[in-house]
């Protein structure tokens, strides 16, 4: 079974336990949280990751540094566990987007990633965000980031589709006219 695979079948599992009895969204947060956590300490992160280090050490490094986060929802603590048992950390990063990925689906959100020459306003934000909305007839989740390469205009990525109107692009879709013409 590929990592892919694997990784899908932990945040399945992860997510046909949570979305009974659990907040869903605090699930995500828990997880993204550890997983900040540990790719935040270089060290932690090979210990975790090293098929060295015997698998009931790192289930006592997960439970201490669990222990001492206090407040993680079970099935999340019980996920690292697992993890951690079967060797199987170096997932925890699919993992988490994948299981991210079926919570957002599940509740009706689409992650939107904005890119613009310069800072948006909040208004401009806002009214972004409201058209982005009208355009999926979804929830909508806005990241924005600034890149002045793109010169001006907007760039959306909204799952695996990107709508490019950004200045850069025009520019280059000219000068393909021009050398074709």
């Amino acid at each position: 079974m590929t990592n892919r695979a694997a990784a899908a079948r932990y945040a399945r599992a992860l997510f046909s336990v949570s979305v009974k009895e659990q907040d869903l969204r605090r699930v995500a947060a828990d997880l993204g949280g550890f997983l900040d956590l540990v790719e935040g300490h270089e060290m932690l992160k090979r210990v975790l990751r090293n098929p060295g280090i015997p698998a009931s050490r790192k289930r006592a490094i997960v439970a201490d540094i669990l222990a001492r986060l206090g407040g993680v929802t079970a099935p999340v603590a019980e996920l690292l566990a697992l993890l951690a048992e079967r060797g199987r950390l170096g997932l925890l990063r699919e993992v988490a987007g994948l299981f991210r990925a079926r919570v957002l689906d599940h509740l009706d959100i689409v992650e939107a990633y904005v890119t613009t020459a310069y800072p948006l306003t909040s208004g401009r934000t806002a009214a972004t965000e409201h058209k982005l909305v009208e355009a999926t007839g979804h929830k909508v989740t806005m990241t924005t980031n600034v890149d002045s390469e793109i010169l001006g205009g907007v760039v959306v990525r909204l799952g695996t589709t990107v709508y490019d109107a950004s200045v850069a692009r025009q520019i280059e879709r000219m000068r393909q006219d021009l050398l074709e013409a």
